[in-house]
């Protein structure tokens, strides 16, 4: 059985026959934001209703980071290295220092408590950028039902300040994001409100050196399933969970080609020591498959 469908003839040099999508680890309930830590050796994802943070070691296997870990989320580095969480149960964004300790990044927006930050990014310039839906607080099962009292939107903090301000305003439910390998280009995934038919898609906008975006355009629509999580390849090539596995879509945004998963995938990240290798978080397991593909993943 292959675990790839090619689509364009071009996506049979990003895959390798012999290399299968491997099961790391399983037995959780809904894991989500991997993250590659090359000079640990080790990879750190969340399993959001546990509430704990995971750590998956080669050779060595899984053991738990932390808990509790305030129902996290999505994670990424900033560019010195440090681990930043989403934490749904707290409602903020969160940077963990060498020596351990947690600075809270952002919490609050107009005098408001954030929603239940979900995914995040780092951009060269040490501005922070995460999306900011509902999903952490329309139930008790990823975090504490709660009301919402700020629109579903996506924020940049600035390094300097840490001031917040709103870069994305015009989605239902902003999830997913991550920026070209140039960033000059964010892509954002609409995932659509709890509950709802509302379109799902991915959209991208031009962002300038300063952070200003234009455009906005719908880049890509997953089918089967929808964008949940992404990551960017070091050519630009965008490869996304959907519900059959991870696609992998071109700069263009034509669909070439799918990893196929047998469980619902919810995120993706770049690792391995040569970042080559895919690793996929999906509903209850950890999956890993070889690429001939490295992946932009800073520091």
């Amino acid at each position: 059985m292959s675990h790839f469908e090619i689509i364009d003839p071009s996506f049979g040099r990003f895959v390798l026959g012999n290399a299968t999508v491997k099961q790391l680890a399983t037995g959780f309930d809904w894991v989500e934001g991997p993250v590659w830590f090359g000079d640990a050796n080790c990879l750190l994802f969340s399993d959001i209703p546990n509430n704990r943070i995971m750590r998956w070691t080669p050779d060595v296997g899984i053991s738990t980071f932390r808990a509790p870990s305030n129902y996290a989320n999505g994670h990424t580095r900033d560019r010195e290295g440090r681990l930043i969480s989403c934490e749904h149960g707290t409602r903020r964004v969160t940077r963990t220092e060498w020596d351990g300790q947690i600075t809270v990044i952002a919490d609050s927006y107009d005098g408001k408590p954030l929603n239940s930050p979900n995914d995040v990014v780092a951009k060269s310039d040490g501005s922070i950028w995460f999306s900011d839906p509902h999903y952490g607080i329309m139930t008790n099962y990823e975090g504490f039902q709660s009301e919402q009292e700020l629109p579903c939107v996506v924020y940049r903090v600035d390094p300097a300040t840490g001031a917040m301000d709103v870069m994305i305003d015009d989605m239902n439910c902003p999830n997913g994001l991550a920026f070209s390998p140039d960033e000059r280009l964010l892509y954002v995934a609409d995932t659509g409100r709890m509950f709802s038919d509302d379109a799902q898609h991915i959209r991208v906008w031009d962002c300038a050196e300063d952070g200003a975006l234009s455009g906005g355009e719908v880049f890509h629509q997953i089918d089967p399933g929808a964008a949940d999580g992404f990551r960017v390849d070091s050519d630009g090539n965008l490869w996304s969970s959907a519900a059959d596995g991870v696609h992998c879509i071109a700069p263009d945004g034509h669909l070439m080609g799918k990893v196929l998963v047998p469980e619902l995938v919810s995120n993706v990240c770049f690792g391995g020591r040569a970042k080559h290798e895919l690793y996929i978080t999906a509903t209850t397991s950890l999956y890993r498959v070889t690429l001939v593909r490295n992946g932009v993943q800073y520091p």
